[in-house]
C-alpha cells in the first residue's frame, strides 16, 4: 500500500492517512462496493481521490452542489490533477468538448451532477470511457428517508448496468440506520463494506441556551471565546444587520449569502480564511466546501430545519482537533416558527402546479420540451410578473425539485470561457485577414496556450484587459465579434441563480406530482423538527449523545464537555465539596463559636465562594447559627 502513501505525499503533502481512511481506500482498490461514513471535515474527499489516482482510467463523481463541485475541481486542479466538471448552464458545446476529453483520456476526474447522468450525450459516451471509479458524493441525497432527497440520485444505478466491473463508493458526513439502508439498496451494492466514523467529537463542546436577548448572548460569546468564529442565521437581510452590529461592538465582522456576487463571495470568503475578518455571519449558504481548520466557534442564532444540518454546520468548528464550541440560541418563538415553516413550506398542489406553468409561460417552453434547459432566474421578477407571493413560490419551486421536474441553483456562478473552432492553420490566415483581432488572439494564446484548441478554458477578461492595456467593455466587444465570426465559442460569465428543467415540460394540469409523496415527505420534516426541539430543549440528557443516539450510534459515555455535562459535573463538585465543608465546619464549631473571618482562615479553602455556599446552606437549614455578635455556633 506505499504507493497509496506516496500520492498522499505527493498531492497533499500529508505523511499519513487520518483514522478509517486506509481502510476504506483499501477496500476501493480491492473493487468493492464501499460506504463511507464521515462525519463534517473527516477527509472523505480524499477516501476517493487517492485510490482513483492509484487507479488506471477516469473517476467520475456524481455530486448534487455546483459549488461543491467546483471548489473540489478547483483544489484537484491546483495540485496539478486534470479534473473537470459538468453542471447545469453549460453550452451543449461546452459538454460535447468535456465528454470528448474524458474519453480520450485528458481528465482523471470528472465531476457530474445527477441530472446530466441520464442524458443520451452523457450515457454514448460514457461506453466509451476507461471508468476507474464511481463515486457518489453526499450519497444520502439518494435516500428518501434522508433531509435533502434529490430523485435524479435514482438514475445513478443505470450508470452500474453500463459499468457492471466498476467499484462504487458512496460518500456521506450524515445517515441513520434507514439512510445507510437505503443508499446500499438503491445503488445495487454488491458485498457492501461499510466504514463508520463515530460521530462524536472529543474537542467540541455542544450547547444550547433559552435566551430572550440572542444578540447579547452572541456578544458575551465572542467575548468569550477568541478566535474564528461563525454565526448561522436565516434570512439574507439579517446577515448583513448583524454583521454591521457587531462591527460597531467592536467585533470585526462580516455577511455572507446566495445573494451576493461571485466576487463578493470569494472576497468575503478569503479575508476570513485568512483572519482579516474574525465572524462571518451567514446564512446555511456559507460553509460548503471551505477547508478552515482552526473555527473555534460556530453560534446557531436560527435553529436549523434538521439535525442532520445541525450537525455539519455545527462541525465546521475545531477541526485542527483542538477545543472548540458549538452553540445553539433560541426561544419559544423559534420552536413554533419550526413547526410552521414546515406547514409553509408544502403549499397546495393546485399552487404548485401554477407556478410550474408560469415558469413554462416565462421561458416559452412548449409541452414536450425544454428537457435540461438552463435558465438566469430572479425570483423577486418572476413572481411580481405572475402576481405570485415570493414566500410560496420560492417554496413551491423546492417541491417541484424534490418532484425532480426542476434544478434550482439559487447561487451560481460559471466564469468566462473560450474554445477555438478551427485549427492553427485556419487561425492563422484569419490574423492575416483581420489585423485588428491580431493582438487579442495572440494574447489569449500567450495567456493560456494551446488547450484552448481541445477544451473550454476558463478566461478572465480583466486580466487580457490589463495585459493589452485596453478597456475591458473592448475585450468583450471583440470576443463577441470571433465568436459571431465562428472562431471561437464565447461564453460569457454568469453569475445568477439558475432554474434547470430535468423532465420535458408537461402541461401542468396532467403532470404526476405524487400528492401521497409530499404528504409523506411532510411528516418526515415534522419529525425531523421535533427532533431539533428535542435537542435544544432537553436539560439532563448530554448533548452528544442525543446526536449519536440521532444517528443510531448507541453509546453511554458522555463528552463531558457540553453544557449538560458541565452542569452536572459543577453539581457534584458543589455537592462532594460540601459535604467535606460540612465536616471541617462541624469539627471547628464543636463546643464553640468562631466568627466567619477565623472559620475561613482555619479551613483555608481553594475556592472561598463555595466555602461560604455550605455555610449559607448550613445556616439555612438550622445546623448552624449566627449569634448577636456575628459568630457563628452550633445550636443545642
Amino acid at each position: 500500500m506505499s504507493h497509496i502513501h506516496d500520492i498522499l505525499k505527493t498531492y497533499w503533502g500529508y505523511d499519513s492517512f487520518r483514522p478509517l481512511q486506509e481502510d476504506i481506500i483499501s477496500a476501493v482498490l480491492q473493487k468493492q462496493d464501499t460506504l463511507a461514513l464521515l462525519p463534517t471535515g473527516g477527509g472523505k474527499s480524499v477516501c476517493f481521490q487517492v485510490p482513483a489516482l492509484a487507479m488506471d482510467g477516469i473517476c467520475i463523481v456524481i455530486s448534487p452542489l455546483i459549488a461543491l463541485m467546483k471548489d473540489q475541481v478547483e483544489q484537484l486542479q491546483k495540485r496539478h490533477i486534470p479534473a473537470v466538471a459538468l453542471y447545469s448552464g453549460l453550452t451543449r458545446r461546452e459538454i460535447d468538448i468535456t465528454l470528448d476529453n474524458c474519453v480520450f483520456g485528458q481528465y482523471k476526474f470528472l465531476y457530474i451532477s445527477p441530472e446530466r447522468i441520464q442524458t443520451e450525450l452523457f450515457i454514448e459516451r460514457v461506453k466509451r470511457m476507461k471508468v476507474g471509479l464511481l463515486a457518489v458524493d453526499e450519497a444520502h441525497c439518494i435516500s428518501q428517508w434522508g433531509y435533502d432527497f434529490r430523485p435524479p440520485y435514482l438514475e445513478i444505478v443505470k450508470l452500474r448496468e453500463i459499468l457492471p466491473d466498476v467499484p462504487v463508493i458512496a460518500l456521506t458526513a450524515t445517515a441513520t440506520k434507514e439512510v445507510r439502508k437505503d443508499i446500499i439498496d438503491k445503488l445495487a451494492f454488491r458485498k457492501p463494506q461499510v466504514f463508520q466514523k463515530s460521530f462524536a467529537r472529543e474537542n467540541l463542546s455542544y450547547s444550547a441556551f433559552k435566551e430572550e436577548n440572542k444578540e447579547k448572548k452572541l456578544y458575551t460569546i465572542l467575548q468569550r471565546v477568541p478566535g474564528s468564529a461563525v454565526v448561522y442565521v436565516r434570512s439574507r437581510k439579517r446577515t448583513q444587520k448583524l454583521a454591521e452590529w457587531l462591527t460597531q461592538s467592536g467585533i470585526s465582522a462580516d455577511f455572507y449569502h446566495a445573494g451576493l456576487s461571485n466576487q463578493q463571495r470569494s472576497q468575503k470568503q478569503d479575508a476570513w480564511i485568512t483572519n482579516h475578518t474574525r465572524v462571518m455571519v451567514a446564512t446555511n449558504a456559507f460553509g460548503m466546501g471551505i477547508d478552515k481548520p482552526d473555527v473555534r466557534t460556530v453560534i446557531h442564532i436560527d435553529l436549523p430545519d434538521t439535525l442532520e444540518a445541525y450537525y455539519q454546520e455545527a462541525g465546521r468548528a475545531g477541526r485542527d482537533e483542538k477545543k472548540a464550541y458549538a452553540v445553539a440560541l433560541y426561544h419559544q418563538s423559534d420552536i413554533t416558527d419550526l413547526q410552521e415553516r414546515v406547514e409553509r413550506a408544502y403549499p397546495p398542489i393546485e399552487f404548485i402546479r401554477r407556478t410550474y406553468q408560469s415558469l413554462a409561460n416565462y421561458y416559452q417552453i412548449a409541452v414536450g420540451s425544454g428537457y435540461l434547459s438552463s435558465y438566469d432566474f430572479e425570483l423577486d421578477t418572476f413572481a411580481d410578473t405572475y402576481k405570485l407571493p415570493p414566500s410560496d413560490t420560492y417554496y413551491a419551486l423546492k417541491r417541484l425539485e424534490d418532484e425532480g421536474f426542476i434544478q434550482f441553483n439559487e447561487s451560481f456562478y460559471s466564469p468566462s470561457k473560450v474554445y477555438f473552432q478551427i485549427d492553427k492553420k485556419q487561425l492563422y490566415e484569419f490574423q492575416v485577414a483581420n489585423a485588428g483581432f491580431d493582438v487579442l488572439i495572440k494574447m489569449l494564446l500567450r495567456m493560456y496556450g494551446g488547450e484552448v484548441f481541445t477544451s473550454f478554458m476558463v478566461i478572465s477578461e480583466y486580466a487580457v484587459a490589463r495585459q493589452l492595456q485596453i478597456q475591458i467593455a473592448d475585450v468583450e466587444r471583440m470576443l463577441t465579434a470571433l465568436h459571431g465570426y465562428n472562431i471561437l465559442i464565447y461564453d460569457k460569465q454568469k453569475d445568477k441563480p439558475q432554474i434547470t428543467f430535468t423532465t420535458v415540460r408537461f402541461n401542468a394540469v396532467d403532470m404526476p406530482l405524487q400528492t401521497r409523496h409530499l404528504q409523506i415527505r411532510k411528516q418526515q420534516e415534522l419529525d425531523k423538527v421535533q427532533a431539533v426541539i428535542t435537542y435544544v430543549t432537553h436539560q439532563n440528557r448530554c448533548r452528544t449523545l442525543l446526536l449519536l443516539e440521532y444517528f443510531d450510534e448507541i453509546s453511554d459515555k458522555e463528552c463531558g464537555v457540553c453544557d449538560i455535562c458541565l452542569e452536572k459535573k459543577k453539581q457534584k463538585d458543589y455537592s462532594d465539596y460540601f459535604h467535606q465543608n460540612r465536616q471541617k465546619i462541624l469539627q471547628l464549631l464543636t463546643g464553640k463559636e468562631i466568627s466567619l473571618q477565623q472559620l475561613v482562615y482555619a479551613i483555608n479553602p481553594k475556592n472561598e465562594k463555595m466555602l461560604l455556599d455550605t455555610i449559607r446552606e448550613m445556616a439555612g437549614t438550622g445546623e448552624v447559627k449566627y449569634a448577636a455578635n456575628g459568630n457563628i455556633y452550633i445550636p443545642s
